[in-house]
C-alpha cells in the first residue's frame, strides 16, 4: 500500500511557524514517526508552496497510489484548480488540517476541496495525518 502525503504553502515551516497554532515539531520529524508506525505502508511526502506543483503531484500519484493525504494550506479555501484535480483522479483523497479551521477566522471555515475528498480531518495537530492514514486503511480495506 502506497500513500502520498501532500503539504501545501507554508507547511515547510512547521515547527517554527506559529507554534502556538501548529506546534513545534517539524513535519519531517513527524514523518519519521509515521514511517515507524506504519512499516507495511510506503509513505511518500511532497511539499510545495506552488499551486501548479501540487496539481502535478495529484495527477502523478492519483491513479497509482492507494490514497492521498492532502493539507493544501490556504489553497483549501481558494483553489478551484486543486478541486478539479482531485475530481479528475481515482485515488481517494483525505483533506487534513492541523488546526480546527472552524475555530479560526471565518474565511477559513469554507473548504473549496472538501466536497471532492473522501473525508476531512481537522484540529488534531500532527495527529491529523495519522488519523487520515487510518481512514485510508479502512477505505482501502487494509485493516
Amino acid at each position: 500500500m502506497k500513500i502520498q502525503i501532500i503539504n501545501g504553502p507554508n507547511l515547510n515551516l512547521l515547527g517554527v511557524r506559529e507554534p502556538e497554532i501548529y506546534g513545534s515539531l517539524s513535519f519531517e520529524d513527524y514523518l519519521q514517526e509515521l514511517v515507524i508506525l506504519y512499516p507495511g505502508i510506503e509513505i511518500s511526502y511532497f511539499q510545495s508552496n506552488t499551486e501548479g506543483e501540487i496539481i502535478n503531484k495529484l495527477h502523478e500519484t492519483g491513479f497509482s497510489y492507494a490514497g492521498i493525504v492532502l493539507n493544501a494550506g490556504a489553497y483549501t479555501h481558494t483553489s478551484l484548480a486543486i478541486l478539479d484535480a482531485i475530481k479528475s483522479i481515482s485515488t481517494p483523497v483525505i483533506e487534513v488540517h492541523l488546526s480546527n479551521i472552524h475555530a479560526r477566522e471565518s474565511f477559513r471555515h469554507r473548504s473549496m476541496l472538501a466536497g471532492a475528498c473522501k473525508g476531512v480531518i481537522a484540529g488534531f495537530g500532527m495527529d491529523s495525518y495519522r488519523l487520515a492514514i487510518e481512514a485510508l486503511k479502512k477505505v482501502c480495506n487494509i485493516i
